[in-house]
């Protein structure tokens, strides 16, 4: 795994053993490649973020600064290494529960990501719907921001209050989701 473009292109990075699937590189390439300009400058947060590549990616490619939440030791470290190795700043690491992180932090961002554990089988958890159906994300998201979820292919996309499915891309087994905060004189729009 590497990072694909920007001041740290091509540098190889580290994949903590806990995260069991990473977004990959032609993943990423298509993220990076829908959210071209909106990159430069930007704010963003790295939720579930393992390994930190989606993070990574977006301080290679311009980003201003970037705060990596992941719950796992393991994820946690193997993203400082990772910082460390590339030489991109404003990079911040925090181990912690997304939704505990949510609660508690009040800043806004331009962009965020967010790659949990994919829904296999009924009953598994959907970090997704919950977050796009709580009340904790949208206030960290700026108004004119984007939020970038990964889903696998199979799962219908997620809904919620406010939120609006601006564009979703199948790649193999996964799927990626580009929601914008929907202006509440409008009604939900979606487009599966």
């Amino acid at each position: 795994m590497r990072i694909i473009a920007g001041i740290a292109g091509r540098l190889a990075i580290k994949v903590p053993s806990a995260v069991a699937r990473p977004t990959t590189d032609f993943v990423r390439q298509a993220v990076f490649s829908i959210l071209s300009e909106r990159v430069e400058s930007a704010r963003v947060l790295d939720l579930f973020a393992g390994s930190g590549a989606l993070g990574l990616e977006a301080l290679s490619r311009g980003a201003s600064t970037c705060v990596f939440v992941d719950e796992h030791r393991q994820a946690a470290q193997v993203i400082t290494e990772n910082l460390a190795k590339s030489r991109l700043s404003g990079g911040r690491v925090l181990r912690a529960e997304v939704s505990a992180f949510l609660r508690r932090d009040a800043a806004t961002y331009d962009l965020i990501f967010a790659d949990p554990p994919y829904v296999k089988r009924p009953g598994d958890p959907d970090a997704i719907g919950a977050l796009l159906g709580g009340e904790l994300l949208r206030p960290r998201l700026a108004a004119d921001g984007w939020f970038i979820a990964e889903v696998g292919s199979h799962q219908p996309s997620p809904a919620g209050a406010g939120w609006s499915l601006v564009e979703r891309r199948e790649y193999g087994s996964s799927a990626i989701l580009l929601y914008a905060p929907l202006d509440p004189a409008q009604p939900v729009a979606r487009c599966d």
